[in-house]
């Protein structure tokens, strides 16, 4: 992490500083991610079991959380552009807390639903979008190998909990496996958080042209609303392929314990696409780099629609990881490489919220499509069709012209 180069910040953080910063987050998402969102695909098959409420019952409450976080995460980067990281991500992590307690304990749908709501809220505030915003601030114009460090760390969130929730609920049980889970997020995130994430917060850096300052043209211009549509198709493919995995899996003859690594080695994928991120970055445009990836999308996701192999599945799971682990760079270098950093905060909310939400979809209407289609194998073909029809969109997504010259 030393090696980073960084330039100059007002009122910024020492080198010292901005390692701890890296590093508390890199810990804070692996824990965050791996409990609040992993663990849910893991959990779902035995929380129906056990409660006898259908898969798309349970995923719209997962789904709603999603909601939540999308329209949290436009105040949070708002806010975040203001006053920087620290009491956000920290209030975002004891919500975290008392809202999963509720998911454990619920007895009925209505508190299940609520528990899951306010979880969603608190996602908003400590996902990838404020981290993504602190170092991007924080770093300067070394904030893409800080984003590369930290979404390599994260990646190693379904590695780490999709295994070790499985181990816990085949001895315990899912209500048991999510307290246990929710004392690991509190003892590791919440002192994180506020002690890690203390220091200046520098000002923003001033904007390239008189376009790039007015953040509202920015948001109405056809090149920001390609990038947001063509990131929500994709983000529905991906999302709705990694939720409904494990129950493709099990349909080819996969045991669930299987099915789970499996859906683990796809976290792997994605820590082999962000190391090779850098490299791709400097090789090729952001044009290039989207277009490739929605299309390399739409391939992995037809692949595990067609494939039948326990082989087969499982390297194509890993393919899909890969692309997977390269979309969250894109997304998170997206604003700053067409507009500029001044406003990333605000603009990475604008952008993330439509994406979020049909991540919030993506998870329930996958598995409606399973039962409309008639398996989940088919649903994966409609799915490749959509990224597909991302990465048309996506072409446009880069501004041919600065509208001021």
């Amino acid at each position: 992490m030393s090696d980073i180069t960084v330039a100059p910040q007002t009122g910024g953080l020492t080198a010292t500083g901005l390692r701890r910063v890296l590093a508390t987050l890199c810990l804070t998402e692996i824990t965050s991610w791996g409990i609040l969102y992993y663990a849910f695909p893991v959990l779902s098959v035995s929380i129906t079991h056990d409660t006898g409420w259908s898969a798309p019952t349970i995923t719209a409450a997962f789904s709603l959380s999603q909601l939540a976080a999308a329209l949290t995460g436009i105040p949070v980067g708002r806010l975040i552009d203001r006053t920087g990281p620290r009491a956000i991500m920290t209030l975002g992590s004891v919500l975290a807390i008392p809202s999963l307690i509720v998911v454990a304990t619920a007895p009925n749908l209505a508190l299940f639903f609520t528990g899951w709501i306010a979880a969603g809220i608190a996602m908003g505030a400590v996902l990838y979008p404020p981290a993504f915003a602190a170092l991007t601030r924080w770093y300067g114009t070394g904030h893409v190998k800080a984003l590369m460090i930290l979404t390599l760390a994260a990646g190693l969130a379904s590695t780490v909990f999709a295994p070790l929730t499985a181990t816990l609920v085949q001895h315990t049980d899912w209500r048991a496996t999510y307290l246990i889970l929710t004392a690991i997020l509190a003892i590791v995130t919440i002192p994180a958080h506020w002690l890690g994430l203390h220091g200046p917060w520098p000002h923003p850096p001033p904007p390239a042209n008189s376009f790039h300052a007015d953040h509202n043209a920015v948001a109405r211009s056809p090149a920001f609303l390609a990038l947001v549509v063509a990131l929500s198709l994709g983000a529905f493919t991906a999302f709705a392929g990694v939720f409904n995995l494990v129950p493709l899996l099990i349909e080819r003859g996969f045991s669930p314990s299987l099915a789970a690594l499996t859906l683990g080695l796809g976290g792997a994928g994605q820590v082999l696409g962000r190391i090779g991120y850098l490299p791709l970055a400097a090789a090729t445009g952001p044009r290039v780099r989207i277009v490739t990836a929605f299309a390399a999308t739409a391939a992995a996701t037809a692949l595990l629609g067609l494939g039948t192999t326990v082989v087969v599945l499982i390297g194509v799971s890993i393919g899909a990881g890969l692309v997977r682990g390269i979309m969250t760079l894109i997304q998170a270098t997206a604003i700053t490489e067409r507009w500029g950093a001044t406003h990333y905060g605000r603009l990475s909310g604008l952008m993330s919220a439509p994406v979020v939400i049909v991540m919030a979809l993506a998870p329930w209407a996958g598995t409606a499509l399973s039962a409309w289609t008639g398996s989940y194998a088919n649903t994966y073909l409609l799915l490749a069709a959509l990224a597909v029809v991302a990465a048309a969109v996506a072409f446009a997504s880069v501004p041919r012209h600065d509208p001021t010259l």
